[in-house]
């Protein structure tokens, strides 16, 4: 969204959230030139920003990357790492995913670390396998106290295709296994939709959800934040 239409989107979004449950928290992850728009309304305590990536380094010649101090500027306490984008169109690393991780919490942000297969890799049964390297290599050295997980299987991104409630919390299990702290918050992320959310939300190991088309709608973005 551009800074107007963001602007826009938040006078209809905010008064469907206003009785919003104490039990739980919006972060919304705005482009990087909407971040200004997006924190002069963040005036609740269940509303928060979050950056679509970060660099692991405060300052140097890292053109197209954004530093932490730019972010915290803004009151930005949240950084998306690992987005199955960056992966799949930029070839990030999970060494790389790692750097960002790391120094984001360095500087006091908590990172959402994406990780999920593709449908080549579950179909060769290899799911389990992927997500345990980049739950290890990705999350290498991270305080799970300040930290997100997002499992996002590819295959089910902007596909229309849902992974199945019951897989989504098996995968979830396993990642809350791997990294062996019982309080950490793992979301799922993939075809989230008003008309699914009140299942997903169900399973014993999903603490949330990371939303991506359904989100850019108003009404359904509340919907789902208003889960029942």
């Amino acid at each position: 969204m551009t800074c107007a239409e963001a602007k826009f989107y938040l006078e209809q979004f905010l008064p469907l959230i206003s009785d919003l449950p104490d039990d739980r928290k919006i972060v919304i992850a705005p482009p990087f030139t909407a971040i200004s728009t997006f924190s002069s309304y963040t005036d609740f305590a269940y509303l928060n920003i979050s950056s679509q990536n970060i660099h692991w380094e405060q300052e140097g010649a890292f053109t197209a990357e954004i530093s932490p101090k730019m972010l915290l500027e803004h009151g930005v306490k949240y950084a998306i790492v690992g987005h199955s984008e960056p992966r799949k169109y930029f070839s990030e690393s999970d060494e790389q995913i790692n750097k960002r991780a790391k120094f984001a919490q360095s500087c006091g942000l908590t990172p959402i670390v994406c990780v999920g297969e593709t449908l080549e890799q579950r179909e060769r049964g290899e799911a389990v396998r992927v997500i345990t390297r980049q739950v290890e290599q990705g999350l290498e050295n991270t305080d799970p106290s300040n930290l997100i997980v997002a499992y996002e299987p590819i295959w089910a991104i902007g596909t229309g295709k849902t992974c199945e409630a019951e897989d989504a919390n098996k995968i979830c299990s396993l990642i809350r296994e791997l990294i062996g702290f019982e309080d950490i918050i793992i979301q799922y992320g993939g075809s989230v939709k008003p008309n699914n959310i009140d299942e997903i939300m169900s399973m014993s190991d999903i603490d949330g959800v990371l939303v991506g088309g359904s989100s850019l709608d108003p009404q359904s973005f509340a919907r789902i934040a208003n889960y029942k």
